[in-house]
């Protein structure tokens, strides 16, 4: 007898399919073409941004100086091209060489022995011992012995370096003039996208000359560098499997 699907189960199992295959969705657009690039637009505008709020000192008012060519807070005689107010461009010098080498061994042994017995006690240890545990020796009661070894042995030997310059843009000036910076950059080499985040906090008086500052000058700096597309795709695990590596218990 050949039973028929319900539609009801019909929308359980294509519901129970959609949802196991929905992080693979947005790969399916991909085929037959390079991933696409992300659009310009505005990091304020983003749902995950945060304006940054840190304790800041008591704002100085500057005076005023009647007929005077030195402007209070100018670096030179000239309009300052670096950059100073929100939307403004600096370049942020990534240079990091990264190395660490850390190894650790650890051995445990213990060994535990104990003997128990009851030799004498009054002429009634074989015949009240015998009647509790049939054939027991009295002057050998308990005998244990317990072993345990552990030994573990880590090595980490990691070596990292990114030397790259990208753009960033002052998202946000703080009321003691540090800046607030944020630069993205994309790199699309065949298939495969590589990304450069750079984000944190930039004192004026760091900015070179040239508009450039290292990012060993700023503050709460987050730097990312990564990729996306069929290199990376290949080089991770699928999403099941990832996903049984957490709930296993064992």
């Amino acid at each position: 007898m050949i039973r028929f699907a319900t539609p009801l189960r019909l929308a359980a199992v294509a519901g129970l399919a959609l949802s196991l295959g929905a992080c693979n969705f947005s790969r399916l657009a991909d085929i037959g073409q390079p991933p696409q690039m992300s659009k310009i637009d505005n990091p304020t505008e983003k749902r995950d941004y945060r304006p940054v709020s840190l304790p800041m000192p008591s704002p100085e008012v500057a005076p005023r100086q009647a007929n005077s060519l030195w402007r209070p807070g100018a670096r030179q005689f000239f309009k300052d091209q670096r950059a100073a107010r929100v939307g403004d461009i600096l370049t942020v010098n990534v240079n990091i060489q990264d190395r660490a080498s850390v190894q650790n061994n650890t051995s445990t042994s213990r060994d535990n022995s104990e003997e128990a017995g009851l030799s004498n006690f009054l002429g009634f240890e074989s015949s009240a011992i015998g009647r509790i545990f049939n054939g027991a020796t009295p002057s050998t009661l308990v005998n244990t012995n317990a072993a345990s070894q552990v030994q573990g042995q880590g090595q980490i030997n990691r070596q990292e370096q990114v030397t790259v310059n990208v753009a960033g843009i002052v998202t946000q000036v703080l009321p003691n003039g540090n800046l607030v910076v944020q630069g993205r950059q994309e790199i699309r080499v065949n298939n495969e996208i590589r990304e450069l985040l750079v984000q944190g906090i930039v004192r004026p008086e760091d900015i070179t000359a040239t508009n450039t500052v290292n990012h060993t000058q700023m503050a709460e700096a987050r730097i990312s560098y990564g990729g996306r597309g069929q290199l990376s795709d290949v080089q991770q695990g699928r999403w099941g499997q990832q996903i049984y590596d957490i709930i296993f218990p064992f």
